[in-house]
């Protein structure tokens, strides 16, 4: 017999939460098999099957372990199940199912009853004749159809469609245990809110230039490196460099001590059905864009699958989180502690905008720089945000960090 217990994932973690079974008591797993997921205050993993046998389960979903913990048993000594003798059952007759319409009868306008819609004779009659969005309607009838007393429900509140399952009048409320990683979410923002001088200033940005570049380039770019050529490498490039030049933005509180670092670890805020994860990509300075955009979409995928180890979780040194994606114009960051800095980018919007006398209409973004104002004053602040607008707006500044011309006249 096999014990399968809880693997150690971090100095740090002591316990952890079985999210779900993938296998259950009494299946056959062979050995490499994930039998259960697994989350701890950082991440979640998988357990594999140590050897091939039967299965049996101790723990239940949603229990907090121990680390070293019994999860499972394994019997090895149990045979493989026999592969059931397929049989080809005979076909069943094609049966054809003809629409109740007259033989005359056009497709509907936009403000009829859809062919496809689920509904009965009585119900499409009335939708159509009352020009009811069947959108607007909560079906109740056999196998989700339309029927009557539901066009009539929705005629009686136009406009007012209640929650999933629920009717008009309801009222209900439901509790959901708050999993590990978002009781981490919650204390680690509480914490970096509280335990922080933050402060933020707002600075926007022309996005002219990338866009130009990302049109004229990006079918090469995918062709050349076999990724797509998107915003956050350009940000990430123009971050690093802004980075090395203002290092406060760049540091931490260390007790009573500043700790700089030599280097650019980046971390990318990624939103997932579990929660925000903060994946780092490390010496981002060294990095060229297609090596950015290639571990921007590792990064993405692991967050996605669940598959992010502690390692890519932790250690960096300063953090690009991006609103726009969800539609946000403008919003005030929190700095993802122990570091000093957060960098929101927001939603691209064409603006008129005053240049040269002539009012013209430019793609536009906001920038936002959350900073912990014990060790970044106004002047680093101001001054960083100011150098990453001047680097997108100019990106041929990336390739070197410095103005082109500034560096032929090396002054």
């Amino acid at each position: 017999m096999i014990e399968i217990k809880v693997p150690t994932v971090g100095e740090s973690i002591s316990e952890v939460q079985l999210l779900r079974w993938n296998k259950k008591t009494g299946d056959y797993v062979e050995r490499d098999q994930v039998i259960a997921e697994l989350e701890s205050e950082k991440a979640t993993f998988e357990v594999n099957a140590e050897k091939a046998g039967v299965l049996t389960t101790v723990a239940a979903e949603g229990d907090q372990l121990k680390i070293g913990e019994l999860l499972a048993t394994i019997d090895e000594t149990a045979n493989a199940p026999q592969a059931p003798i397929e049989i080809t059952a005979p076909k069943p007759p094609v049966v054809t199912t003809v629409q109740a319409t007259a033989p005359t009868q056009k497709p509907v306008a936009n403000n009829s009853t859809p062919l496809e819609l689920k509904a009965t004779p009585l119900a499409s009659a009335l939708l159509a004749e009352k020009k009811v969005d069947p959108a607007q309607v909560k079906p109740t009838g056999p196998q989700g159809k339309i029927v009557k007393d539901d066009v009539l429900k929705a005629m009686e509140h136009p406009g007012k469609l209640p929650f999933e399952n629920q009717s008009l009048s309801a009222r209900e409320e439901r509790k959901e245990k708050m999993s590990n990683l978002r009781k981490t979410i919650a204390k680690r923002l509480v914490e970096a809110k509280n335990g922080t001088a933050m402060l933020t200033t707002f600075n926007e940005v022309d996005m002219s230039a990338i866009l130009a570049v990302r049109t004229a380039y990006k079918d090469k770019f995918k062709e050349a490196h076999g990724v797509g050529l998107g915003f956050m490498s350009f940000f990430a490039k123009a971050c690093s460099v802004a980075l090395r030049e203002w290092p406060s933005v760049n540091a931490s509180i260390d007790a009573d001590t500043i700790l700089y670092h030599d280097y650019a670890d980046i971390s990318i805020a990624v939103s997932t059905p579990r929660g925000l994860t903060v994946p780092v990509m490390r010496n981002v300075e060294s990095m060229s864009m297609a090596d950015v955009e290639k571990k921007v979409a590792e990064l993405a995928v692991k967050a996605r699958d669940s598959k992010l180890t502690a390692e890519e979780l932790t250690g960096g040194t300063f953090t690009i989180t991006n609103g726009g994606v969800f539609g946000s114009l403008m919003s005030t960051p929190i700095i993802n502690a122990p570091q000093s800095a957060i960098l929101g980018m927001h939603k691209i919007q064409e603006r008129p905008m005053a240049e040269k006398g002539q009012v013209v209409i430019r793609p536009m973004m906001y920038l936002a720089l959350s900073y912990d104002h014990r060790i970044i004053d106004g002047r680093e602040s101001v001054g960083f945000l100011v150098r990453v607008k001047e680097l997108l707006e100019n990106p041929a500044q990336l390739l070197i960090g410095k103005d082109p011309v500034k560096t032929l006249l090396e002054i």
